[in-house]
């Protein structure tokens, strides 16, 4: 990994000093959700193309090539998968996690169908760049509190309760906490979460297989780009503008900087 060229693909100064302290990594972390987006067109492949992306390999040399020098961003595993080599690279003691995000009956289908991290400073962090929306914005004690963020959200990781997770990341805007996801702090390797990458990646009931989907965060919010919408979020307030198919790939270059 040149991990010069990834410090300068989030937009920061590679001659810098970047000691692996708490500072170090809040400031990672923010820049990395602000500027690699969350995306699934490897999965999907634009609108206006056939249903069906290149597809998506956790080689760590082929996220590098993908995210850093192609500009792309990912989902989870991807966004994850690399942010974890690049903290390794920079003296960080890095954990992969198996998470997942609840169905509705509140069961974890598939597990492991989010891919976390945690690092560990003079205590341990929950760190993730790979949700889609909210953004989770600065690293989380485990046990612990963080936020309200520049957007508003406060982040906790109580312990969970349930006899297949450890802890749970919960968020919240104004009163209400809201479960994002479930996970275990058993440490994991990256091809851990092949089996299930490949399941998301293909299946016709996955909720990644459908329309194609792009968001990133921003200062105090973020913006989304559906098949046919540009959605802005700012301080909870949502503006959208249609999109037309001819527009796509056009606001696809200009706002979320991804050619395809």
């Amino acid at each position: 990994m040149d991990a010069d060229a990834y410090l300068a693909r989030l937009g920061l100064d590679p001659d810098g000093a970047w000691p692996p302290t708490y500072e170090t990594l809040a400031r990672l972390q923010s820049a990395h959700v602000r500027t690699v987006p969350f995306e699934t067109l490897s999965i999907t492949g634009p609108p206006d193309a056939p249903p069906d992306g290149e597809g998506v390999t956790l080689s760590l040399p082929a996220l590098y090539e993908k995210l850093v020098e192609a500009d792309r961003g990912g989902f989870c595993y991807e966004l994850n998968g690399l942010f974890g080599w690049l903290l390794a690279e920079l003296g960080f003691e890095v954990d992969r996690l198996a998470a997942a995000v609840l169905g509705d009956d509140d069961t974890p289908r598939p597990p492991a169908n989010h891919h976390a991290l945690r690092v560990r400073l003079e205590e341990p962090y929950l760190v993730d760049v790979g949700l889609g929306t909210p953004k989770l914005r600065r690293p989380v004690p485990l046990g612990g509190r963080a936020g309200p963020n520049s957007a508003g959200i406060e982040w906790a990781t109580p312990e969970s309760g349930r006899p297949d997770a450890d802890r749970v990341a919960r968020f919240r805007r104004d009163d209400d906490w809201t479960d994002r996801y479930v996970f275990t702090t058993t440490p994991r390797t990256l091809d851990y979460f092949e089996a299930t990458c490949d399941y998301l990646t293909t299946a016709p009931e996955s909720p990644f297989t459908g329309d194609p989907s792009v968001n990133v965060g921003t200062e105090r919010g973020y913006k989304r780009l559906t098949a046919d919408a540009l959605v802005e979020v700012v301080d909870g307030e949502e503006r959208r503008r249609p999109v037309d198919a001819d527009a796509w790939r056009d606001v696809l270059a200009a706002e979320f900087g991804i050619r395809y």
